[in-house]
């Protein structure tokens, strides 16, 4: 009979509490981090190496930022859901419900923040004539240019068809990648840069497509977003 072992985690330890439903963590090249705070709405830096483990908000984003990543001009571009979700407390967890609350606009956007001012401003917010619904997380190529997708809201009788996007970093020659894709979340690249991923929450699925170019993808499967 197969007998499980259990390995215990080395080195592990807290580096903050407190964190209001924390995301897309960006290590940073002095071994700090920064961290998006969904129900905060803040993009967040950490210090590891502080005692107290004290949180300091660098920016304020609004509406619920989902994912970060540091652009080749040295500021952190986020996506942000627009603050799709209907937080809930249960059992002194924090839980994203649904359906969105009242105050969502019903729209997400791509932000960019500058770390020494901690200015916020807004990259992007529709692409082919649709508004992005609740963009989920975003990689850079090497030629600058984001890969994101937009996660989508599900509400009590409807869902979003929504994809994976790919625009510059000022928001010029957005397009629509892959489409449909069923509440597309987590985004990344191979080291070439050759092939684009993308996982689906509530299918459990991983998809990949052979990138050819800036903003471009092939893919051998004949139905769907062909990945």
């Amino acid at each position: 009979m197969h007998k499980t072992r259990i390995v215990e985690p080395a080195n592990l330890r807290v580096v903050a509490t407190g964190l209001r439903f924390p995301e897309g963590p960006v290590a940073l090249a002095d071994g700090s981090l920064l961290v998006v705070e969904i129900a905060r709405g803040t993009l967040t830096h950490l210090d590891p190496e502080r005692a107290d483990g004290a949180a300091e908000v660098v920016a304020e984003c609004g509406g619920g930022p989902n994912g970060a990543a540091i652009g080749p001009d040295g500021a952190v571009y986020v996506c942000n859901n627009g603050g799709c979700f209907d937080w809930q407390e249960r059992m002194g967890l924090t839980f994203p419900g649904s359906p969105p609350p009242p105050s969502w606009p019903g729209h997400g956007s791509l932000q960019r923040v500058d770390l020494a001012s901690g200015e916020v401003t807004t990259v992007l917010t529709e692409c082919d004539g649709h508004a992005l619904r609740a963009p989920n997380d975003l990689v850079f190529d090497a030629d600058g240019g984001i890969w994101f997708t937009d996660h989508g809201v599900r509400e009590e009788r409807t869902s979003d068809r929504t994809g994976a996007y790919y625009c510059r970093a000022d928001g010029s020659d957005a397009r629509e990648v892959a489409f449909p894709l069923d509440a597309p979340n987590g985004i990344g690249l191979s080291p070439e840069g050759d092939r684009l991923y993308v996982a689906e929450t509530h299918t459990g699925r991983l998809w990949a497509w052979d990138v050819t170019g800036p903003g471009q993808v092939s893919g051998s499967a004949p139905l769907g977003p062909r990945g």
